[in-house]
């Protein structure tokens, strides 16, 4: 049976695991789209897409892109093993062993918007690595956290996530706290803010084990894991350039001019500069926040995209790209006959339907994967008396997606 107590995701996982074990799902069988779970337990997608993600990589489940996600065909095997698992872990325990399903999953500790969140990946008592992040709300934060846990999970530690909102406040307290609390390490992707965080410069004047992702500080030495913003820029413009589209406009959702932000937009003007393109200041759309909430037709993102100001876009993160693809729809506007969209980062699970949206991957998956590697080579191995600093910069890769096409106009 499902803990209510559980995660989402992990209810999720246990329901459908309860499914297979009851035969109520058998080998080969079909389980219910997301959109069907999404609605069974009032749910995000994210949400359901993780469950998926682990019931796969646990062997219970297979995914067929386009088709949907259907029971293993070795799920005789699965059942076995895991029924003999939890036997052991019970009587290790003392316990009786109960022959019925019985669930040992993780747990989450949530809050409100007035603190901070934090998830607790693993336990039975072993040593904690802290990853900090802004928010949890697309398919990057997924992959980059199953990447960690790809590496972590062999090892003696277990993750503790803390969603911070975006606040260099709560990033700040997050950091304490996790240090208090006995975190051996950290890792940290930082706020979108124009100044340093006064708590990361002094968990390197304190030489506190700590990793750096997808952001990092100029003129601060520090381990870095990151994908390279400038070549991105540069990969986005060259495709769309090849396709025809000379009015490529460039979109962030955030005015804040992040490291990340000015590295692809100088990625952009540098693609531009070597077609010998002029570059147009009413191209680059960074002056505005964007509400997810709702449709504003009065936001002038909504307006620039009405009046047809551009012929393709290309968007700093994959949400934006699926905003904007959205304002198309309410417009009437068709992607990509009309208008291309191409995004940072996959913004689809990658898993049962096909990406919708050409992109720039960042490997989130293996940045995190190096991310917990580095962290783990300092706290395990001898002292680096140079305290010579990791870096690791990932080369992006365009993906072709089904929003991009040769300009007819």
């Amino acid at each position: 049976m499902y803990n209510e107590r559980q995660p989402l995701y992990v209810q999720i996982q246990e329901y459908f695991k309860s499914l297979i074990l009851n035969s109520e799902l058998k080998e080969n069988d079909k389980i219910p789209s997301e959109k069907e779970v999404m609605e069974q337990f009032s749910v995000s997608r994210i949400t359901v897409a993780n469950a998926l993600m682990q019931l796969a990589k646990e062997g219970w489940i297979y995914r067929v892109p386009g088709k949907g996600s259907f029971v293993s065909e070795e799920i005789h095997e699965i059942v076995s093993h895991h029924k003999n698992k939890l036997e052991s872990e019970f009587r290790l325990q003392g316990l009786p062993v109960d022959k019925s399903y019985t669930s040992l999953g993780p747990t989450v500790v949530s809050a409100n918007k007035t603190a901070n969140t934090v998830i607790s990946v693993a336990g039975g008592g072993r040593k904690i690595i802290g990853l900090v992040m802004p928010v949890l709300v697309d398919y990057f934060s997924i992959r980059l956290i199953q990447g960690i846990n790809n590496i972590l999970e062999e090892s003696q530690y277990s993750l503790h996530i803390v969603q911070t909102f975006n606040s260099i406040e709560r990033e700040e307290e997050a950091i304490l706290d996790l240090i208090k609390n006995g975190a051996a390490g950290l890792i940290i992707f930082p706020c979108d803010t124009e100044t340093y965080n006064e708590e990361i410069l002094s968990l390197k004047q304190n030489k506190f084990p700590f990793v750096l992702i997808d952001r990092y500080f100029p003129g601060v030495e520090t381990n870095i894991v990151r994908s390279d913003g400038m070549i991105g820029g540069k990969l986005a413009v060259d495709y769309l350039w090849d396709l025809g589209h000379r009015d490529i406009a460039i979109c962030s959702d955030s005015p804040l001019p992040t490291i990340t932000v000015e590295d692809r937009i100088n990625g952009y003007m540098d693609g531009l500069k070597k077609k010998e393109a002029l570059i147009n200041p009413a191209l680059i759309l960074t002056d505005f926040h964007v509400d997810y909430k709702g449709m504003d037709t009065e936001h002038p993102l909504y307006r620039f995209i009405k009046n047809r100001m551009a012929t393709a876009f290309i968007t700093l993160n994959g949400r934006l790209g699926l905003h904007i693809l959205s304002i198309c729809k309410e417009i009437g506007l068709k992607v990509p006959q009309d208008i291309s969209i191409l995004t940072f980062d996959d913004p689809s699970p990658g898993m049962d339907e096909p990406g919708a949206l050409t992109y720039i991957s960042q490997s989130e998956g293996i940045m995190g994967e190096e991310a917990a590697k580095i962290l783990l080579s300092m706290l395990e191995e001898a002292p680096n008396p140079d305290h010579k600093y990791h870096k690791v910069i990932l080369k992006p890769e365009l993906k072709e997606g089904d929003s991009t096409a040769e300009c007819l106009v």
